[in-house]
């Protein structure tokens, strides 16, 4: 199945997937005075279209899901391997929705007080950033 999906997905990714399905609609239509522009007419082009859709959707959602892995998985290669990067951040996506809410809020107070400050560079990892900025400061007041 896993080489079946691949085939299918770098197949209908393609410029000539793309007129094949133009040339569908179009042969679809020349044929409608043939036909009569009946009932069976159109039942066969939204019975067709509406079968390749339903496969597609499977087809999309598998590839995006193997692309989301493959992304989350570098990214936690890229943290995981980074000195001062939060490890919490290792596999967020399998965190509750308040709990990601509650680290988005933490990084937009991080940028406002990056806004703030002459330099977006001074403010680092999520558990550091509070008493980095507060050191900071007291450094320049000082």
């Amino acid at each position: 199945m896993e080489r079946f999906s691949r085939i299918a997905t770098d197949a209908t990714g393609t410029s000539a997937a793309l007129l094949a399905a133009v040339a569908l609609v179009v042969g679809w239509l020349a044929s409608g005075p043939l036909f009569h522009f009946s009932d069976t007419w159109q039942l066969v082009i939204n019975t067709t279209t509406t079968i390749i859709t339903f496969l597609m959707v499977f087809l999309i959602q598998r590839t995006q899901n193997k692309d989301s892995k493959a992304m989350e998985t570098k990214l936690n290669e890229l943290i995981a391997a980074m000195e001062g990067a939060s490890n919490r951040l290792i596999d967020v996506e399998s965190l509750s929705e308040k709990e990601l809410e509650t680290i988005h809020q933490h990084y937009q107070r991080l940028f406002d007080l990056a806004r703030r400050d002459d330099s977006i560079t001074r403010s680092h990892s999520i558990d550091e950033a509070d008493s980095r900025h507060r050191a900071k400061h007291r450094r320049q007041a000082g």
